[in-house]
């Protein structure tokens, strides 16, 4: 039977995590030799449309991304684990990078950076790239949601850490902490510090939204969002500035006069909020409490010190490290679902 005439056929074969899928799954799911499924996808010309189209099909259904390593390499291992960040200007994940680079390099491993900003097709694009080169690991900020990048992922069969978050269903593993946990828990603090009239200013980002969101939840439970039927909120670009601070504050008291609270989704936006209310003559924390997400280094030198959430970025980089290290060579990892948890630093401002 020619090649044409073969039916499309699911791949039977079992794979191992962390086992790769090959040419040949994906040309057994086209129905067609792997010789064949190897011109579709180098030489598209010598093939005819129908096959073309039955070989594309069955890489988009599996997320195969051919190897642009294969035959280049004596050896299977490249020693370079790819990392994923939203943007480099967010100090907030410095910590964790530094921390990623040096287990890394300890071990032997390089680390290459990618800036995958906050666009879910450009992680995408910048994902196909990075497996098509075959990394010992892949190391992302945020839980991947895009089907497609996923389905890459787990076909590529490189060790993948997921960080700054949790899920209970991670692409691999999963170093991270709870956004919702840390929303609810700012809104307890600020009620039990006595104010009743909370805000937030937001970055316009998935896992700000669902902080917010349950800041705002429990806020109401509380009974301190205003008589509002949801915290006042101020949404800025990410990644979030001192200018998105000044903003953002200028923009509440305008619609919210009477707001004694402020949690904001960086420590840069509160230092923000922090110079407009010195600006505008607004006593911090006397009339107005600030609180900020990240510790940076500044935060505790800031006048009043700025109360923030702390996040351990040290351990969440060690953690990811080691996890992709005893992955990459063949060790089983026992837990790999960490949660770092948080802390909130009471400081003047707060």
């Amino acid at each position: 039977m020619s090649d044409d005439k073969k039916p499309t056929q699911p791949v039977k074969r079992k794979r191992n995590k962390g086992q790769s899928l090959t040419l040949r799954d994906v040309a057994k799911m086209a129905g067609v030799a792997p010789i064949t499924a190897s011109r579709a996808l180098n030489t598209p010309e010598a093939v005819s449309d129908k096959i073309l189209a039955r070989v594309r099909d069955a890489v988009e259904r599996t997320g195969y991304v051919p190897n642009l390593l294969a035959g280049g390499l004596a050896s299977r291992k490249s020693r370079l684990v790819a990392a994923l960040v939203p943007t480099i200007t967010g100090s907030v994940f410095l910590e964790t990078v530094q921390a990623l680079t040096a287990t890394l390099a300890a071990s032997g491993y390089q680390m290459m950076l990618g800036q995958s900003g906050y666009v879910e097709s450009r992680e995408d694009a910048l994902l196909e790239a990075i497996i098509g080169r075959r990394p010992d690991g892949v190391v992302l900020t945020g839980i991947m949601r895009s089907p497609l990048a996923r389905r890459r992922l787990a076909a590529s069969g490189i060790p993948v850490v997921e960080t700054w978050d949790l899920t209970p269903t991670p692409v691999d593993m999963l170093v991270g902490f709870s956004h919702e946990k840390v929303g609810a828990a700012v809104a307890e603090y600020l009620h039990r510090r006595g104010r009743r009239h909370l805000a937030a200013i937001i970055a316009d980002d998935e896992r700000a939204a669902r902080r917010n969101k349950a800041y705002s939840d429990t806020a109401c439970a509380l009974g301190v969002a205003g008589g509002n039927a949801a915290v006042p909120s101020h949404i800025v670009p990410a990644p979030s500035s001192v200018a998105s601070g000044r903003e953002g504050l200028r923009a509440l008291l305008a619609q919210h006069p009477g707001i004694d609270a402020i949690f904001c989704s960086s420590d840069m936006v509160a230092l923000g909020v922090m110079i407009e209310a010195q600006a505008q003559g607004i006593a911090i924390p006397q009339q107005l409490a600030v609180v900020g997400l990240g510790d940076l280094a500044l935060s505790k030198d800031l006048h009043p010190a700025l109360t923030t959430v702390r996040v351990d970025g040290t351990l969440i980089g060690q953690t990811a490290a080691r996890y992709i290290i005893q992955r990459a060579e063949g060790k089983p990892v026992a837990d790999p679902v960490c949660d770092v948890g948080f802390t909130i630093i009471e400081r003047h401002s707060a």
